[in-house]
């Protein structure tokens, strides 16, 4: 069993940075794909950012359109932790983050491919 605890979110605003982080525990996740997911109120839980374990494709990462090339997400295989770091934020931005791990082969994109979650963590960003 994984368990992942998101933390780093909170209220900024429209432009600013922001990091979040998702620590993992139970078992080592360095081959894990280790991915952020976003749930705004009445949508559905979209994708943001995988990045696959060292025994997949290295540090191949995976973003959506709508963060490319503002959001990064980077990992520490000795801290167990992934980290989402968000710039240029946007009021659209305004989720909860959920972290997601997944120990085998997996559509990036696809939530129900994940096998652990975390709890979540609320980011709002004001315009």
């Amino acid at each position: 069993q994984v368990q992942l605890v998101e933390s780093g979110g909170g209220l900024v605003q429209a432009g600013d940075s922001l990091r979040l982080s998702c620590a993992a525990s139970g078992r080592t996740v360095s081959s894990a794909f280790m991915g952020w997911f976003r749930q705004a109120p009445g949508k559905e839980r979209e994708f943001v950012a995988t990045m696959a374990g060292i025994t997949w494709s290295g540090d191949r990462s995976w973003y959506a359109d709508s963060v490319k090339g503002r959001f990064t997400i980077s990992r520490d295989n000795a801290k167990d932790t992934v980290y989402l770091q968000m710039n240029n934020v946007k009021p659209e931005d305004t989720a909860v983050y959920y972290c997601a791990a997944a120990l085998r082969g997996i559509r990036v994109a696809v939530s129900t491919d994940y096998e652990y979650w975390g709890q979540g963590t609320q980011v709002t960003v004001s315009s």
